[in-house]
C-alpha cells in the first residue's frame, strides 16, 4: 500500500473514531430525569416526544404506576427521594407531599397564562395543574337489556338491590379516581351520611380494581356491566366501538387534576424546572386536550364526543388540601369496611 494511501485510510479511521467518540460523549453529556408519573399510557410518549424535542440535552425515564401506587412510592422513599420530577399525579397527592415537606415550590414561565383554579394556590405554587379529570359511570347497555338492569341516573341509584354484584370501582387507595369518587361522597354528602352511602353500594361491588380506567374497559367487554371510571377512559372505550353509555350523575362530580411538581433534593433541578416549563406551556396543554375535556391552559379544550358542554358545572367544590390531610384516616376506614372484594394484585 502506497504510504499516502495509508495515510488517506489512517485518517478516515481516525476521523471515524473521532466521530464515534464525539457521539458517544454527546450521549453521554445527556442529563437523564427520573419521571415518576400515572399519566395514561396512550399520553407518554407524546409527551416524552415533545420535550425531548425541544429539550435534545435532556431525556425522560418515566416510572409508571396508578396514582396510589405512585403516591405510597414517593412516601416510602421520603428519607431518599430518587424521582427529580412528578408529572400526572393527582393535585390531591401532591397536596400531601407538599404538607410533608418533599416539594420545592416552583412557578414555570408562562405560568400565569394557565387558569389559576387549576393550580396550587400559594405563590410560587408547590404544584401545577395540567388537566382536569371527574367521575362518570360506564354502562353497558346490551348487557343491562340482557339482566333488564335500568339505566342508573345517580350516585344512589347505584345502591340499589337490583345492581347487587353488578358493579366494578376503582379502589381509593390504588387509584385516585377511585380515591376522588370517596372523598367526593365524603365532603358532599357529609361522613355519617357518606359512609352509610358506601355500605350500601358496597353491597354491589363485584371488585374494587387497582386502576381507575379497568372499571369502565370490563363495562365495554360486558365482564360487568356498571364501572365506576372516569370520563377520558369512558369517552376511549366508547369510541372503540363498545356499547357504552356515558353517565354523569347528577348529584355531581368528583373529580382532580393531573398535575406536576418538582421534588425537593432533586439532582438534575436545572433539567427538571425545564421539564416542569415545558409542562406548563401551551404545546403540552394541547396535547392534553386530545383527551381531557379541561386543561388548565384556557382556550385549548375541545368538544369531546359524549360529554356535555356543562361538564366543568358538574364537578363538586373539592379540597385537595382535606383530601391529603385526612388520606390516611379515610383509607384506613375504607379498607376496615371494604377491602375483602379487592382485585388480586
Amino acid at each position: 500500500m502506497a504510504f499516502d494511501q495509508f495515510l488517506k485510510k489512517s485518517s478516515l479511521a481516525l476521523l471515524a473514531a473521532g466521530l464515534l467518540a464525539s457521539s458517544v460523549a454527546t450521549a453521554q453529556a445527556k442529563t437523564s430525569l427520573l419521571v415518576y408519573t400515572a399519566i395514561e399510557t396512550d399520553a407518554m410518549k407524546l409527551y416524552k416526544d415533545g420535550f425531548e424535542k425541544a429539550n435534545p440535552g435532556i431525556e425522560i425515564r418515566w416510572v409508571r404506576d396508578s396514582t396510589g401506587v405512585v403516591t405510597a412510592k414517593l412516601l416510602a422513599e421520603k428519607a431518599n427521594p430518587q424521582a427529580d420530577v412528578v408529572v400526572g399525579v393527582a393535585a390531591s397527592s401532591l397536596a400531601l407531599l407538599s404538607q410533608e415537606g418533599m416539594l420545592q415550590a416552583y412557578e414555570p414561565k408562562g405560568f400565569k397564562l394557565l387558569t389559576a383554579a387549576y393550580s396550587d394556590a400559594a405563590r410560587p405554587p408547590a404544584w401545577v395543574g395540567m388537566n382536569v379529570w371527574g367521575a362518570a359511570i360506564c354502562f353497558n347497555t346490551v348487557e343491562a337489556k340482557k339482566l333488564n338492569l335500568p339505566k342508573p341516573e345517580s350516585w344512589k341509584d347505584l345502591a340499589k338491590p337490583i345492581y347487587k354484584g353488578k358493579i366494578s370501582m376503582p379502589h381509593p387507595a390504588s387509584s385516585g379516581t377511585g380515591y376522588l369518587d370517596v372523598t367526593a361522597w365524603l365532603q358532599t354528602m357529609g361522613d355519617a351520611e357518606a359512609w352509610k352511602y358506601m355500605d350500601a353500594l358496597h353491597e354491589n361491588i363485584a371488585q374494587y380494581t387497582h386502576s381507575g380506567s379497568k372499571p369502565c374497559k370490563q363495562a365495554g367487554s360486558g365482564e360487568f356491566p356498571i364501572g365506576i371510571s372516569f370520563e377520558f377512559r369512558a369517552h376511549q372505550v366508547q369510541r372503540s366501538g363498545a356499547p357504552i353509555d356515558m353517565i354523569f350523575p347528577k348529584e355531581g362530580l368528583g373529580w382532580d387534576i393531573e398535575a406536576s411538581a418538582l421534588m425537593k433534593g432533586s439532582k438534575n433541578a436545572d433539567a427538571a424546572k425545564k421539564l416542569l416549563d415545558w409542562m406548563a406551556s401551551k404545546e403540552a396543554n394541547q396535547i392534553g386536550s386530545n383527551w381531557w375535556a379541561i386543561v388548565a391552559y384556557p382556550g385549548l379544550a375541545k368538544k369531546v364526543e359524549g360529554i356535555p358542554d356543562t361538564y366543568e358545572k358538574m364537578l363538586v367544590q373539592n379540597d385537595f388540601n382535606w383530601a391529603a390531610k385526612n388520606r390516611e384516616r379515610i383509607l384506613n376506614e375504607w379498607s376496615k369496611r371494604y377491602n375483602g372484594k379487592a382485585e388480586a394484585k
